[in-house]
């Protein structure tokens, strides 16, 4: 879990200082699946099966806002 964090921090630390906005838009994606990867071991540790589902939510809002916001910068319009 320790390395998991550290990930974490790593991956924010990018999101907040990312030269570019597709930096940043990889640094979002990859927080959410290590966020997902750090709920998957604590549920796993604790023996509860409530962070697995905290966790599938968060997997289907990252992917929805990775999409959301890749196509906003290749495009600059969302709505099609």
């Amino acid at each position: 879990m320790f390395v998991v964090s550290l990930a974490m921090l790593m991956s924010l630390y990018r999101l907040l200082r990312g030269p570019t906005v597709p930096d940043r838009i990889l640094a979002l994606d990859t927080l959410s699946v290590t966020a997902i990867a750090e709920l998957m071991l604590l549920g796993m540790y604790i023996k509860s099966s409530i962070y697995f589902e905290a966790a599938l939510v968060i997997a289907m809002l990252g992917f929805g806002s990775t999409v959301v916001l890749s196509k906003y910068v290749v495009r600059r319009d969302i709505v099609e």
